[in-house]
């Protein structure tokens, strides 16, 4: 029996030690750090002479070269975070670049380039093609962009900051890893020392992912930030691009008139009759009829005349309208476009034009980029020659943001939002534009457009709505004062619509027939004008001379007179 005892007691021993050992090695496999390092050209994702791009605290799926001795960017990367007036003109295979007063032209795979008449060289080719990517040299970006930027190697990385609003620093108390994601046992990026300066990208509760100075995106313990700062980018040899505006002092009274032929020309002062406080007429003269871009015309210079006589200036409209135009065509095309700017910059000297009013609708989002190209272009051609450009656009909507409307204001005169055809031919019954979709539209704009060049566009018409025994819905756009009398004609009683903020009347027809109306009256018209004065816009527009009552005319004064 004591010889068995002796040997129990040993392989308890034995077995305690194991499980010690085990208990140990769980305890060393969660707490101790890994050592292990994550591969820095898989993390980075380059290869051969490609650049990994942070982007002020993004390592973004955008690439640069290595070529020459230089630093290319990817052009889709320059125009998503960095600069958008780089624009690639398939038609012309150029490179545009479009200043307050300059439109640059550059070949690919060339040191020379056009600016307006002008031949232009460096000493490195400005842009090249490589596997369907277009690069751009990031010093020649860089001399037109706010932006500051530092090239690392192994492996090949170009570190870029471009942000003007404060970003937060840390110093590092003491030197430590930076992990892939926030634990130990992430791989290690990077290493940092005590006093090292990190930008805070994201804090969490034990963790802070942070943007080394050389490039990494990284995770380190909380306990390792020291003293922070806020830091603003400051780049002294950098000028900003001044774009000048012909935005006026007082606010703009505009009305369209609808010229449909030349004889409608003539009728311009009986139009006018009872028309009080308007100082901007917009007659519909011209449009594209053609994919080249050719334009028709219905100016007239006794018009013109006529009109500065009454005070006015002239802001002549151009639409796509044609059936027999393909807006994007059209738009795409550098000859196209210049061909439609050169007939208007003309046409506006010959008769003598104070404005252009630019009413290109129903733009596809695969040609944003070429609109807002035209409307660029346009903008140097109007600015040279003190010519006032003015833009068109439907109340802001997701499917609409190609419009880029913080662009336009920057480059137009005025932005004008056509506040109305909420409910139109096909959609549900409803309001033309009720007060909830007019205010919208409008704090929607001011949020990319300064107030004072955003005029907003009011109906003078009405759509009165048929929906059938059926259920068969039909409706036809009227004047204000035929709405009124077809209402009284029913007989209908006229209540206060709260939720459009209009005059409503419905009545059923002999045949069954529902019939439903908004209107448009003085009481709507004073609830829209005064937007002008609630949001400090710079003026206030109406769709179109003629459907008016007079009344309106002192009741847009109200908000219009200085």
């Amino acid at each position: 029996m004591k010889k068995k005892r002796r040997i129990v007691l040993p392989v308890i021993s034995a077995l305690i030690v194991i499980a010690a050992v085990a208990v140990l090695g769980r305890l060393a496999s969660r707490y101790i750090p890994s050592n292990e390092w994550m591969d820095q050209q898989e993390y980075f994702d380059t290869r051969g002479d490609e650049i990994a791009l942070i982007m002020q605290d993004q390592l973004v799926r955008y690439k640069g070269m290595w070529k020459d001795d230089r630093v290319y960017l990817e052009h889709e990367a320059v125009i998503e975070y960095l600069n958008q007036r780089f624009y690639w003109d398939e038609s012309e295979a150029l490179l545009l670049f479009t200043t307050p007063t300059q439109i640059y032209k550059i070949p690919a795979d060339s040191r020379e380039y056009m600016v307006d008449d002008e031949t232009r060289s460096e000493e490195y080719v400005i842009a090249f093609w490589q596997e369907e990517i277009l690069y751009l040299d990031a010093e020649f970006v860089k001399r037109f962009t706010f932006m500051e930027y530092e090239f690392m190697t192994d492996p090949n990385r170009a570190v870029i900051r471009y942000e003007k609003t404060p970003q937060t620093a840390a110093v590092m108390k003491k030197a430590t890893s930076v992990r892939f994601q926030g634990g130990i046992k992430s791989p290690i990026l990077t290493k940092v020392s005590k006093n090292d300066r990190v930008w805070i990208v994201d804090e969490m509760e034990d963790w802070t992912r942070v943007l080394t100075a050389d490039g990494y995106l990284g995770y380190v313990k909380n306990t390792t930030l020291g003293d922070r700062s806020e830091e603003t980018l400051e780049i002294p040899d950098f000028t900003e691009p001044v774009y000048t505006s012909l935005t006026q002092d007082e606010k703009i009274n505009l009305v369209w008139h609808q010229v449909t032929n030349e004889d409608a020309n003539d009728s311009l002062l009986d139009e006018l009759e009872g028309v009080e406080g308007v100082n901007v007429i917009s007659p519909t003269w011209f449009s594209v009829i053609d994919n080249d871009g050719n334009i028709s015309s219905l100016a007239d210079k006794t018009y013109v005349r006529r009109a500065h006589r009454k005070g006015m200036q002239v802001w002549a409209l151009i639409d796509n309208f044609n059936v027999d135009v393909d807006t994007e065509t059209v738009l795409s095309s550098m000859a196209a476009r210049e061909n439609i700017q050169d007939q208007l910059i003309e046409a506006a000297l010959e008769y003598s034009l104070d404005g252009i009013n630019i009413d290109f609708e129903a733009i596809p989002q695969s040609a944003g980029e070429d609109y807002i190209q035209f409307i660029r272009e346009m903008s140097v051609k109007c600015r040279e020659n003190e010519i006032v450009l003015s833009i068109d656009n439907p109340v802001p909507q997701p499917y609409t943001a190609h419009y880029n409307r913080r662009e336009q204001g920057i480059v137009a005169d005025y932005v004008i939002i056509m506040g109305y055809d909420e409910h139109y031919v096909g959609s549900d019954v409803g309001s033309v534009a009720t007060m909830n979709f007019v205010r919208s539209g409008i704090e929607s704009t001011i949020i990319s457009v300064p107030c004072n060049k955003v005029i907003n566009a009011i109906p003078f018409y009405v759509r009165i709505w048929n929906t059938d025994s059926q259920g068969n819905i039909s409706s036809e756009a009227v004047s204000m004062g035929r709405a009124q009398s077809v209402v009284e004609e029913a007989g209908a009683e006229i209540q206060w619509d709260e939720n459009a903020e209009q005059n409503y009347a419905e009545w059923y027809a002999s045949d069954g027939s529902l019939y439903q109306v908004w209107l448009e009256d003085d009481e709507s018209v004073d609830a829209r004008a005064k937007l002008t004065e609630t949001y400090r816009l710079g003026g206030i527009a109406a769709w179109k001379l003629g459907l008016e009552e007079t009344y309106v005319w002192d009741v847009i004064s109200k908000y219009i007179a200085p």
